[in-house]
């Protein structure tokens, strides 16, 4: 890992891209997790669980370090409460991933088979989407060069919408494997419907997240 001086050089925002980076990690960790899942691998996906949350740890280092050291008042076209608030948003992801991987291997699960290749969509699908807004974040400091203007900008918006449309699809595929649950409640149990319901939920925010992260830095284009 970058050392914080080195990550900073004559501003926060480096050290705010390699926060997304690394919480970027976390999401595209998850997918092994349901493949164990569905395979029934149960000491892999203990191994995936433990590998998520130390990448979790690594996430929230950068972000400690980044609070710790941000300047009260920066001399750029950006308040440091809206680098802040981006920070907590993309922050959001790794714990969501951590999350998943903590719920996952608390109990011992059973994937209906009709329900595996949806699910496994569904995941992709979040990830995905993850991966398209820490593209957008990679732009930031570019951005920020040109004072959020000119060509680059018209590219990041590009990008953001990208990302919107991903987190869009990946709500449909949240109302396909819900709807297989409403489906087979009475044969899967009231129990187990909850609790697929708010891994669903998880998943989802693995997606929401990222698109709220764009949606910020949206806001900081405009303003």
């Amino acid at each position: 890992m970058l050392s914080l001086s080195s990550l900073f050089g004559p501003s926060p925002f480096k050290p705010l891209q390699a926060h997304m980076e690394q919480v970027t990690t976390c999401a595209k960790e998850v997918p092994a997790l349901f493949e164990a899942l569905i395979v029934g691998d149960r000491e892999a996906l203990l191994e995936q669980q433990k590998k998520i949350a130390e990448l979790e740890s690594g996430a929230d280092k950068i972000k400690n370090d980044l609070r710790q050291h941000l300047p009260r008042k920066l001399f750029m076209p950006v308040d440091r409460r809206d680098l802040l608030e981006i920070l907590d948003l993309q922050d959001t992801i790794a714990d969501v991933a951590e999350d998943l991987g903590d719920i996952l291997i608390a109990r011992n699960w059973v994937v209906p088979s009709e329900m595996k290749g949806p699910l496994t969509g569904f995941v992709a699908k979040a990830v995905e989407t993850a991966v398209a807004a820490n593209t957008v974040m990679n732009q930031l400091d570019e951005l920020v060069e040109v004072g959020f203007a000119g060509p680059d900008v018209d590219k990041a918006l590009v990008k953001i919408r990208e990302v919107l449309d991903l987190e869009e699809e990946s709500d449909e595929l949240e109302l396909t494997v819900t709807k297989y649950l409403f489906d087979h409640e009475e044969e899967l149990g009231a129990v187990s419907v909850i609790l697929w319901l708010r891994i669903f939920e998880l998943i989802g925010d693995l997606a929401d997240y990222p698109k709220k992260v764009c949606n910020r830095l949206r806001l900081l284009i405009a303003s």
